[in-house]
């Protein structure tokens, strides 16, 4: 079952994405992000009556020739290492991305490996003229969804993922 993190969740995700990730910092980075940005989408999926994966979507910005186009950053997306394989990450990828083009969101933006996110749709990000803030980025790990194609020739420019994500680089 996938659903919105609800406020009594935060130890069980903190345990979720310490565990996928073998380190607190991702961990660190939601705790932060809950606190500071109220516009984020915070899924969780329950096995079992447990919490076994968590995503999570927050506001980026696009520094266009046009102005500034906002979209959605995912990150971090984790399950448990005895859940993985088991589908539970992309139906957290799949639901949080069909949940931002029903609300609008014109883009989402991923740092991730390029053998896992491209069957949900993205695309190196270069493809459009996007590029990441962090320079030292692998072309190919650095992906993006257009949402709304209408808006796909308008996308170049540079992305910036929220200070809270700073901490990782």
């Amino acid at each position: 079952m996938i659903r919105d993190e609800a406020a009594g969740d935060a130890p069980a995700v903190r345990v979720v994405n310490e565990d996928a990730f073998g380190s607190p910092l991702e961990a660190g980075i939601v705790d932060a992000l809950r606190a500071a940005c109220p516009d984020r989408m915070s899924l969780v999926a329950e096995r079992e009556g447990a919490i076994v994966g968590h995503i999570l979507f927050t506001p980026v910005e696009l520094e266009t020739a046009g102005g500034l186009i906002h979209g959605y950053g995912l990150a971090p997306m984790a399950v448990r290492t005895g859940w993985q394989r088991q589908g539970i990450g992309s139906a957290l990828v799949a639901e949080g991305t069909k949940r931002l083009r029903e609300a609008g969101a014109p883009f989402v933006i991923v740092l991730g490996h390029p053998e896992y996110y491209p069957r949900f749709g993205f695309e190196p990000a270069s493809r459009y003229g996007v590029r990441c803030q962090w320079p030292d980025v692998a072309d190919a790990a650095f992906m993006l969804l257009v949402l709304e194609p209408a808006r796909a020739s308008s996308l170049a420019g540079v992305a910036r993922y929220r200070p809270e994500f700073d901490a990782s680089v």
